[in-house]
């Protein structure tokens, strides 16, 4: 295999995720209580790890802090993950596992369903979630996709599936058929959350406006680097889905490489911290290529919530004037 550049480490490791907690940096880190009122936030301090679990929401579903993605370069079903193989991929997966990590981000269009399903050959079925993704715009499709994706994981449910890469303003209307469909298969117990990934911030101000999703995956870093806004505004926004109980999941946490690069760059572990302090997202995944990789995500995270603490959502409502 040949030896990956900065670019493409940082893209393989952080390209493509998020972050955690809620709100400004309002933390003493001198409570030992388990949770305590600070300003506007209650503070988990048991929150101490990123294998810890964290709840998306009022979703009903519980993570590790941090999750792996498999989507580094995905589409037309492949992705840097599954072009390593399969042996190499169930090696990641597994070490991943193995040291506590149990929220695995798929797709469709990543085509890592059966290398997954290989990977964790032999772990029960309640020892991990899945996340995964549909394209499919039309409810014959939707419910084509669920039954194919449960046999493609060799699951009866799917954790949380997503409408993948909607932009329209209208979404919400324009693929009403397909939110149907997965509100019908969650109540068919097929899923278990059903939720959205936008790339546009009209799409984003659709999301926060409806009771249907349940989860949100945002791009979200410090500076703006393929983001659908600038940080003030997409931090509020993020903001109101994590109050209303959106389950809030990061992507994006370094720009793609562009935050790690030039004069100013700045390295991976400042960007964990970036999404630790923001406050507006549950939890994060991250795409790797390397067992290093996920062992600087452990590392790095650990260390930042260290520093900073973890922040559950806004008690108040609406103290802001």
């Amino acid at each position: 295999m040949r030896k990956l550049n900065r670019r493409e480490f940082i893209g393989a490791v952080i390209g493509g995720t998020g972050a955690v907690t809620a709100g400004a940096l309002l933390w003493d880190g001198q409570t030992t209580n388990s949770q305590h009122r600070n300003g506007d936030f209650t503070i988990d301090s048991t929150i101490k790890s990123p294998i810890d679990q964290v709840s998306l929401g009022k979703s009903g579903i519980k993570v590790s802090l941090v999750g792996i993605g498999t989507g580094s370069g995905g589409w037309a079903r492949a992705s840097n993950q599954t072009r390593l193989g399969q042996a190499e991929f169930t090696k990641q997966m597994r070490h991943a596992f193995d040291n506590g990590i149990n929220f695995f981000d798929l797709a469709d269009q990543y085509g890592s369903h059966p290398f997954f399903t290989k990977a964790m050959t032999g772990v029960g079925r309640d020892k991990y979630v899945i996340q995964t993704k549909s394209t499919s715009r039309r409810a014959k499709e939707a419910r084509a996709d669920i039954d194919r994706f449960l046999k493609e994981l060799n699951t009866d449910y799917i954790d949380s599936l997503i409408i993948h890469n909607v932009t329209e303003a209208d979404w919400t209307t324009r693929f009403q058929e397909v939110m149907e469909v997965f509100a019908e298969a969650k109540k068919a117990g097929k899923i278990r959350s059903h939720g959205v990934t936008c790339h546009s911030f009209v799409a984003l101000e659709a999301a926060a406006a409806s009771d249907w999703v349940q989860i949100n995956m945002v791009r979200w870093n410090s500076r703006q680097s393929h983001m659908d806004a600038d940080v003030k505004t997409a931090g509020s926004l993020f903001e109101k889905m994590r109050r209303k109980g959106q389950g809030m999941i990061g992507m994006k946490v370094v720009g793609q490489g562009s935050l790690v690069e030039g004069n100013d760059a700045l390295t991976p572990d400042e960007c964990f911290k970036f999404q630790i302090e923001s406050g507006v997202v549950d939890a994060f995944v991250v795409g790797v290529q390397k067992i290093e990789h996920i062992d600087r995500l452990l590392k790095g995270t650990r260390t930042a919530l260290n520093q900073v603490g973890y922040r559950t959502v806004k008690l108040a409502e609406n103290r802001r004037t």
